[in-house]
Protein backbone atom coordinates (compact mmCIF):
# COMPACT_ATOMS: atom_id res chain seq x y z
CA UNK A 1 0.00 0.00 0.00
CA UNK A 2 3.02 2.56 0.95
CA UNK A 3 4.53 1.92 -2.86
CA UNK A 4 0.98 2.39 -4.17
CA UNK A 5 1.70 6.06 -2.96
CA UNK A 6 4.53 7.09 -4.84
CA UNK A 7 3.73 4.11 -8.25
CA UNK A 8 0.94 4.31 -10.39
CA UNK A 9 1.33 0.28 -10.54
CA UNK A 10 2.32 -2.36 -7.80
CA UNK A 11 2.46 -5.84 -9.05
CA UNK A 12 3.10 -8.46 -6.44
CA UNK A 13 4.84 -11.32 -7.32
CA UNK A 14 3.90 -15.08 -5.21
CA UNK A 15 3.85 -19.12 -6.37
CA UNK A 16 0.54 -19.26 -4.22
CA UNK A 17 -2.05 -17.89 -6.73
CA UNK A 18 -5.14 -17.90 -4.09
CA UNK A 19 -3.46 -15.92 -1.69
CA UNK A 20 -2.16 -13.44 -4.60
CA UNK A 21 -5.71 -12.84 -5.65
CA UNK A 22 -6.90 -12.44 -2.44
CA UNK A 23 -4.19 -10.17 -0.94
CA UNK A 24 -4.40 -8.02 -4.69
CA UNK A 25 -8.49 -7.93 -4.19
CA UNK A 26 -7.62 -6.62 -0.40
CA UNK A 27 -5.50 -3.67 -2.12
CA UNK A 28 -7.43 -2.41 -4.54
CA UNK A 29 -10.27 -2.39 -2.34
CA UNK A 30 -8.40 -0.41 -0.05
CA UNK A 31 -7.23 1.82 -2.35
CA UNK A 32 -10.49 2.50 -3.85
CA UNK A 33 -12.05 3.08 -0.84
CA UNK A 34 -8.93 5.93 -0.30
CA UNK A 35 -9.26 7.37 -3.90
CA UNK A 36 -13.18 8.33 -2.75
CA UNK A 37 -14.84 5.11 -4.31
CA UNK A 38 -13.37 5.43 -7.65
CA UNK A 39 -12.52 2.36 -9.66
CA UNK A 40 -8.76 2.37 -10.24
CA UNK A 41 -6.88 -1.11 -9.92
CA UNK A 42 -3.40 0.32 -8.58
CA UNK A 43 -2.26 -3.48 -7.65
CA UNK A 44 -1.99 -6.99 -10.07
CA UNK A 45 -0.32 -10.03 -9.19
CA UNK A 46 1.65 -12.33 -11.14
CA UNK A 47 2.55 -15.49 -10.37
CA UNK A 48 5.85 -17.36 -10.24
CA UNK A 49 8.05 -19.82 -8.87
CA UNK A 50 11.16 -17.19 -8.18
CA UNK A 51 13.68 -19.81 -8.02
CA UNK A 52 12.95 -20.83 -11.43
CA UNK A 53 14.92 -19.15 -14.42
CA UNK A 54 12.66 -19.79 -17.05
CA UNK A 55 9.43 -19.18 -14.64
CA UNK A 56 11.45 -15.55 -13.75
CA UNK A 57 12.23 -15.03 -17.14
CA UNK A 58 8.53 -15.12 -18.16
CA UNK A 59 7.63 -13.23 -15.27
CA UNK A 60 9.87 -10.38 -16.37
CA UNK A 61 8.04 -10.46 -19.89
CA UNK A 62 4.49 -10.24 -18.22
CA UNK A 63 5.44 -7.13 -16.29
CA UNK A 64 6.94 -5.41 -19.10
CA UNK A 65 3.45 -6.00 -20.62
CA UNK A 66 1.59 -4.55 -17.97
CA UNK A 67 3.92 -1.65 -16.94
CA UNK A 68 6.77 -1.17 -19.50
CA UNK A 69 9.73 -0.61 -17.70
CA UNK A 70 9.90 -0.51 -13.88
CA UNK A 71 11.09 2.20 -11.45
CA UNK A 72 11.51 0.04 -8.27
CA UNK A 73 12.58 -4.12 -7.81
CA UNK A 74 11.32 -5.30 -4.24
CA UNK A 75 12.84 -8.95 -3.34
CA UNK A 76 10.63 -9.71 0.04
CA UNK A 77 10.25 -13.58 0.18
CA UNK A 78 12.21 -15.92 2.35
CA UNK A 79 11.82 -18.08 4.74
CA UNK A 80 13.58 -20.87 7.00
CA UNK A 81 13.24 -24.23 7.95
CA UNK A 82 15.82 -25.57 10.22
CA UNK A 83 16.87 -23.45 13.30
CA UNK A 84 20.28 -25.18 14.13
CA UNK A 85 23.45 -26.61 12.23
CA UNK A 86 22.87 -29.72 13.20
CA UNK A 87 19.51 -30.33 12.09
CA UNK A 88 20.27 -28.30 8.40
CA UNK A 89 20.71 -31.06 5.94
CA UNK A 90 21.60 -30.40 2.14
CA UNK A 91 18.13 -30.66 0.92
CA UNK A 92 17.53 -27.95 3.36
CA UNK A 93 20.40 -25.24 2.59
CA UNK A 94 19.83 -25.60 -1.08
CA UNK A 95 15.91 -25.10 -0.48
CA UNK A 96 16.64 -21.90 1.99
CA UNK A 97 19.80 -20.44 -0.06
CA UNK A 98 17.40 -21.03 -3.38
CA UNK A 99 14.50 -18.69 -2.11
CA UNK A 100 16.44 -16.57 0.09
CA UNK A 101 19.85 -15.08 -1.84
CA UNK A 102 19.67 -17.01 -5.36
CA UNK A 103 15.98 -15.92 -6.53
CA UNK A 104 16.91 -12.22 -6.08
CA UNK A 105 20.36 -12.87 -8.21
CA UNK A 106 17.87 -14.64 -11.04
CA UNK A 107 15.40 -11.37 -10.65
CA UNK A 108 17.81 -8.67 -10.56
CA UNK A 109 19.26 -9.61 -14.27
CA UNK A 110 15.48 -10.35 -15.50
CA UNK A 111 14.94 -6.51 -14.77
CA UNK A 112 18.42 -4.82 -14.44
CA UNK A 113 18.31 -2.92 -17.90
CA UNK A 114 14.38 -1.74 -17.47
CA UNK A 115 16.06 -0.24 -14.13
CA UNK A 116 19.20 1.28 -16.30
CA UNK A 117 16.67 3.36 -18.35
CA UNK A 118 14.75 4.21 -15.15
CA UNK A 119 17.39 5.29 -13.02
CA UNK A 120 15.46 2.61 -10.81
CA UNK A 121 15.71 1.28 -7.71
CA UNK A 122 16.08 -2.26 -5.83
CA UNK A 123 15.38 -2.92 -2.23
CA UNK A 124 16.11 -6.47 -0.61
CA UNK A 125 14.88 -7.62 2.23
CA UNK A 126 17.75 -9.07 4.36
CA UNK A 127 17.41 -9.85 7.61
CA UNK A 128 19.48 -8.95 11.25
CA UNK A 129 20.48 -12.86 10.89
CA UNK A 130 22.40 -11.83 7.91
CA UNK A 131 24.48 -9.56 10.26
CA UNK A 132 25.09 -11.84 13.67
CA UNK A 133 24.62 -15.21 14.67
CA UNK A 134 21.38 -15.83 15.67
CA UNK A 135 20.83 -19.20 14.43
CA UNK A 136 18.97 -20.83 11.03
CA UNK A 137 22.40 -20.85 9.68
CA UNK A 138 21.39 -21.68 6.13
CA UNK A 139 18.54 -18.68 6.52
CA UNK A 140 21.56 -16.33 7.82
CA UNK A 141 24.15 -17.29 5.02
CA UNK A 142 21.68 -16.21 2.55
CA UNK A 143 20.48 -13.34 4.07
CA UNK A 144 24.43 -11.86 4.75
CA UNK A 145 25.29 -12.97 0.63
CA UNK A 146 21.89 -11.12 -0.33
CA UNK A 147 23.72 -8.40 1.67
CA UNK A 148 26.79 -8.49 -0.29
CA UNK A 149 24.78 -8.98 -3.45
CA UNK A 150 23.01 -5.17 -2.76
CA UNK A 151 26.18 -3.79 -2.28
CA UNK A 152 27.96 -5.19 -5.60
CA UNK A 153 24.48 -4.01 -7.68
CA UNK A 154 25.07 -0.87 -5.88
CA UNK A 155 28.79 -0.63 -6.96
CA UNK A 156 28.62 -1.84 -10.34
CA UNK A 157 25.20 0.08 -11.74
CA UNK A 158 25.49 3.48 -9.91
CA UNK A 159 27.16 4.55 -13.27
CA UNK A 160 23.67 3.82 -14.27
CA UNK A 161 21.79 6.00 -11.63
CA UNK A 162 20.52 2.76 -10.32
CA UNK A 163 20.09 2.63 -6.76
CA UNK A 164 20.17 -0.66 -4.70
CA UNK A 165 19.96 -1.10 -0.68
CA UNK A 166 18.91 -3.35 1.35
CA UNK A 167 17.02 -3.93 5.03
CA UNK A 168 17.62 -6.04 7.66
CA UNK A 169 14.55 -6.26 10.26
CA UNK A 170 14.76 -8.36 13.63
CA UNK A 171 11.30 -9.87 14.95
CA UNK A 172 9.02 -8.71 12.69
CA UNK A 173 4.74 -9.25 13.72
CA UNK A 174 3.97 -11.66 10.49
CA UNK A 175 1.95 -14.85 10.29
CA UNK A 176 5.36 -16.75 11.53
CA UNK A 177 5.68 -14.98 14.51
CA UNK A 178 2.29 -15.17 15.86
CA UNK A 179 1.92 -18.48 15.39
CA UNK A 180 5.28 -19.16 17.52
CA UNK A 181 3.23 -17.46 20.28
CA UNK A 182 0.12 -20.46 20.05
CA UNK A 183 3.40 -22.81 21.13
CA UNK A 184 5.14 -20.44 23.45
CA UNK A 185 2.44 -16.60 24.64
CA UNK A 186 5.91 -15.79 25.96
CA UNK A 187 7.91 -15.50 22.82
CA UNK A 188 7.78 -11.70 22.48
CA UNK A 189 8.72 -10.97 26.08
CA UNK A 190 11.87 -13.37 25.72
CA UNK A 191 12.97 -11.62 21.98
CA UNK A 192 12.72 -8.11 23.81
CA UNK A 193 15.67 -7.95 25.50
CA UNK A 194 17.38 -7.80 22.32
CA UNK A 195 15.52 -4.44 21.89
CA UNK A 196 17.30 -1.33 23.39
CA UNK A 197 13.86 0.16 22.12
CA UNK A 198 11.57 -2.62 23.51
CA UNK A 199 9.46 -3.07 20.89
CA UNK A 200 9.36 -5.36 17.67
CA UNK A 201 8.82 -4.64 14.50
CA UNK A 202 5.65 -4.09 12.46
CA UNK A 203 5.26 -5.00 9.02
CA UNK A 204 4.01 -1.26 8.19
CA UNK A 205 7.72 0.19 9.50
CA UNK A 206 9.16 -2.41 7.07
CA UNK A 207 6.99 -1.07 4.34
CA UNK A 208 7.76 2.52 5.32
CA UNK A 209 11.48 1.78 4.80
CA UNK A 210 10.85 0.22 1.62
CA UNK A 211 9.04 2.93 0.75
CA UNK A 212 11.68 5.55 1.89
CA UNK A 213 15.00 4.22 0.04
CA UNK A 214 12.46 3.62 -3.25
CA UNK A 215 12.11 7.40 -3.12
CA UNK A 216 14.24 9.47 -5.97
CA UNK A 217 14.24 12.27 -3.86
CA UNK A 218 13.73 11.53 -0.30
CA UNK A 219 16.54 8.84 -0.86
CA UNK A 220 18.51 9.68 -4.03
CA UNK A 221 21.80 9.86 -2.51
CA UNK A 222 21.60 6.09 -0.54
CA UNK A 223 23.29 3.30 -2.20
CA UNK A 224 24.82 0.27 -0.93
CA UNK A 225 23.45 0.74 2.58
CA UNK A 226 22.47 -2.31 4.54
CA UNK A 227 19.25 -0.48 7.26
CA UNK A 228 19.48 -2.19 10.25
CA UNK A 229 17.53 -4.18 11.96
CA UNK A 230 15.17 -1.83 13.77
CA UNK A 231 15.69 -1.44 17.00
CA UNK A 232 19.30 -2.28 16.72
CA UNK A 233 19.40 -5.77 17.93
CA UNK A 234 22.41 -5.95 16.60
CA UNK A 235 24.61 -4.17 19.03
CA UNK A 236 23.91 -6.64 21.50
CA UNK A 237 25.45 -9.66 19.31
Amino acid sequence: MRLAESHDHVVLVDIDEPKANEVTATLNKSMETREQNQENERFTYVVCDITDPTQVADLARKVFILDGDVLTLVNNAGATYSPSLQRTTPEIWKRETALNVDAPFLIFPAFADSLKRTSGSIVNIASVNGLAVFGNPAYSAAKAGLIHFTRSIAVEYAKFGVRANAIAPGTVRTNVWQDRVAANPHVFEEVMQWYPLKRTVDPVDVANAVSFLSNKELAAAITGSGLGSFGRVEILA
